[in-house]
């Protein structure tokens, strides 16, 4: 049975293969989440997981989780993967836990065939996103109490939120690159010109550094609420979207942003 199971795998990932050589589109269908050891029990939670992931990432609409059909979606979420496999994140770590269970945090990684994604997404009323998806260009403003400053690529001021922006951008297979000092100050970008200028300006600079498009913010410290206060804004066939969150995280106020303008860029309507 085990040699049953491996050479399905074997099939399924030459097919897989073969989409990939034919377009980019096959590295949408795929999806990972951690887990805990490789025993049944919480691979079910990660295939669930990895299903939300990756209905999200090739439709581009985070709702799509809070829909009720998706919902009846979990139960069967493992019959809907074509092949799985797991990486030890301790590799190279001997064991060491000293409670009795050697179970170790895994990637679980998940890969589906387009089909089946594709007709799950209609069954939730949306459909794959697969034009090209726009590099996004990072302008940002960052304040707190004590400074303000341009989220520059080569600054050390906030070494953290290039990494963060970046990892907030893998789940919908977008990038993004952000403009160094020398481009500011040859611009006049200081934190104060910068929330001054119009988005159609901030588009036009976004090609310049080799962005489609500017996904321009401000990310300011807030004491009542306990977190960043972030206000985004993006441009898409000549509209202005504007959305914010509050009191969160620099992390999840990167998220919010990807998520936002992806939802923008695929045609799924105004960010949450």
């Amino acid at each position: 049975m085990l040699k049953s199971r491996s050479m399905a795998i074997a099939f399924a990932l030459i097919g897989m293969t073969a989409v990939a050589h034919a377009d980019d589109h096959s590295r949408l269908y795929r999806a990972q989440a951690i887990v805990t050891g490789t025993g049944a029990v919480n691979r079910e939670l990660g295939f669930k997981d990895c299903l939300g992931r990756v209905l999200v990432r090739v439709s581009g609409d985070q709702r799509v989780t809070t829909e009720n059909a998706f919902q009846a979606m979990l139960p069967r979420a493992g019959s809907f993967v074509a092949t799985y496999s797991y990486h030890d994140r301790l590799e190279g770590i001997p064991i060491h836990d000293e409670q009795g269970t050697h179970d170790r945090p895994q990637d679980l990684t998940c890969i589906y065939m387009p089909d089946t994604i594709d007709q799950l997404l209609s069954t939730l009323g949306r459909k794959p996103w697969l034009s090209p998806r726009p590099k996004l260009a990072i302008f940002l403003v960052v304040r707190d109490a004590r400074r303000g400053f341009v989220l520059s690529r080569d600054s050390d001021e906030s070494p953290y939120m290039i990494d963060a922006f970046e990892a907030a951008a893998r789940p919908f297979a977008m990038a993004i690159i952000v403009p160094n000092k020398a481009m500011l100050v040859s611009r006049g970008l200081t934190a104060t010109a910068l929330a001054g200028t119009a988005q159609q300006e901030l588009d036009t600079l976004a090609k310049t550094i080799g962005g489609d498009v500017a996904l321009a913010g401000s990310l300011v410290w807030s004491d009542r609420d306990l977190g960043w206060v972030a206000d985004w804004s993006m441009t898409e066939n000549g509209k202005i979207h504007h959305w914010r969150i509050r009191g969160v995280s620099f992390d999840d106020a990167f998220r919010n942003a990807i998520a936002g303008a992806a939802q923008i860029a695929s045609g799924n309507g105004e960010p949450q």
